[in-house]
């Protein structure tokens, strides 16, 4: 105690000098230091818009800048001295990208439409095969493990004359973008569409014209099923719209059984002026409508000139587009199932369309 009583003493005493403390500046810290300066009104931003001249170094480097934008004629890289800058946006008017999402430095480019698309996986590729999808190369990966489709795959590939290459895994992966492939791949060149207006010149030539038009069907599993379904019962040709529509793709080459070689395809850049002009040479198009106003089955006019017209999976037919069809026809169901897959629908049609010209023959 007595010793704790001195060290006090000793402490308080004015022999030892007075207390050193942080002469006031830890109690001005906590004070903080005001707003923080916005962009504009920082003299050394390249977003200052102040009267005040820039200190040398910055202006400097802006003006360094600007030269070298000039010279590779670009935009430059800094604001300009006297003008506000525009919240939101970087220099020259570009506006940054959302906070949290990332561009990869390296990513791949869109290819074109009309390139090679490769099909992998096992299973799609020994179904390609079968279905005499216009296969160009066949692509194996070194030390792939082969069963009873690879082995058939092979086989059909060289007793079509098909190049058969082995590549190294590494390669395929690039080749794929990285998806699940499996060691095998093959490639499908792009598909060759018919003209529209071949293809409505040759339909009307026939005794019962008979076309398929597509509003939307972006599945193209859908797309090969509906054209297995035209080549089917007789259709003489399926178009469908360039934009927001499914092409024909190895997936759909597959899908519809090889009907894609022999049924003529064509892509229009307006759905609805090709309609009309189906209806200017006589076909009556019909449009696939859940809430149509006349039953398939009561559908006299399907021994006549037809287009029949399918809508998409989610939404149906467009507002265009109906507004377009001269007659829209209901599939009648006892179930309470609100409506059929676009390409079974389509079948069912198609079906009830050439049950009538049967009968009518």
């Amino acid at each position: 105690m007595a010793g704790n009583s001195q060290r006090r003493g000793r402490r308080t005493s004015s022999k030892a000098g007075p207390i050193k403390g942080s002469g006031g500046q830890r109690r001005a810290g906590l004070q903080g230091r005001g707003r923080t300066l916005p962009a504009d009104e920082r003299p050394w931003h390249k977003g200052y818009s102040g009267d005040e001249p820039l200190p040398k170094r910055t202006a400097w480097k802006q003006e360094k800048e600007r030269r070298a934008a000039s010279a590779e004629g670009r935009s430059p890289k800094v604001g300009n001295p006297g003008a506000k800058s525009t919240t939101g946006k970087r220099a020259g008017g570009r506006t940054p990208p959302a906070r949290g999402v990332r561009v990869a430095p390296g990513r791949r480019s869109t290819p074109p439409k009309d390139a090679p698309e490769l099909l992998v996986g096992r299973n799609p590729v020994v179904e390609a095969l079968r279905a005499h999808v216009p296969v160009t190369a066949l692509y194996l990966a070194h030390g792939i493990d082969a069963d009873e489709r690879v082995n058939e795959s092979t086989r059909t590939a060289g007793n079509r004359g098909i190049a058969i290459l082995e590549i190294s895994r590494a390669e395929l992966d690039r080749m794929t973008g990285g998806v699940l492939h499996q060691g095998i791949a093959v490639q499908v060149p792009p598909f060759a569409y018919e003209s529209f207006e071949d293809l409505l010149a040759a339909a009307t030539e026939h005794p019962q014209p008979l076309l398929v038009a597509l509003d939307g069907v972006t599945d193209p599993r859908n797309l090969g099923a509906v054209v297995r379904s035209a080549a089917a019962f007789g259709a003489q040709g399926v178009f469908l719209a360039e934009r927001r529509s499914a092409g024909i793709t190895a997936t759909a080459w597959r899908t519809s059984a090889g009907a894609a070689a022999r049924m003529p395809i064509a892509r229009v850049t307006n759905l609805t002026r090709s309609l009309k002009a189906c209806q200017e040479q006589g076909l009556l198009v019909v449009g696939l409508d859940a809430d149509g106003e006349t039953s398939l089955y009561a559908l006299e006019a399907a021994v006549g000139p037809l287009v029949v017209v399918v809508g998409s999976e989610g939404r149906g037919l467009s507002r265009l587009v109906t507004t377009t069809c001269d007659l829209t026809v209901t599939i009648p169901m006892v179930s309470t199932v609100e409506s059929l897959n676009a390409s079974v629908a389509a079948a069912v049609a198609l079906a009830e369309v050439a049950r009538r010209r049967g009968v009518a023959g």
